[in-house]
């Protein structure tokens, strides 16, 4: 990629916190929510919610499904999170396949 290190999105963390906290759930709870419970823990969970460590993007892409957010919402700072989740996200121009999004249980 490039020699100058990515520029670092400052409410990330934030954001995947106020995901886990407005489903109630858990870390532990959450990681089989994303179904990455066998490859993560709940270390993992803190470590991206303090902004310790960044997840990668597929992590990323299953908090965007589980929080019925677009992906953009996510990492873009400039870009709130809705009042309430989960949301149905608003892809504007952009089909989605029926059956490849995974809906939260519950």
């Amino acid at each position: 990629m490039g020699r100058n290190p990515r520029r670092k999105q400052r409410r990330l963390g934030d954001k995947l916190l106020q995901i886990r906290l407005s489903l109630n759930l858990s870390q532990n709870e959450l990681l089989r929510q994303l179904g990455l419970d066998e490859k993560f823990n709940r270390t993992n969970i803190s470590n991206y919610e303090l902004g310790q460590r960044e997840p990668p993007l597929y992590v990323l892409l299953q908090y965007a499904h589980v929080a019925g957010l677009c992906l953009d919402v996510l990492v873009d700072d400039e870009l709130e999170m809705p009042k309430q989740l989960p949301s149905v996200p608003t892809h504007r121009g952009v089909t989605v396949r029926k059956g490849r999004r995974r809906l939260p249980k519950g």
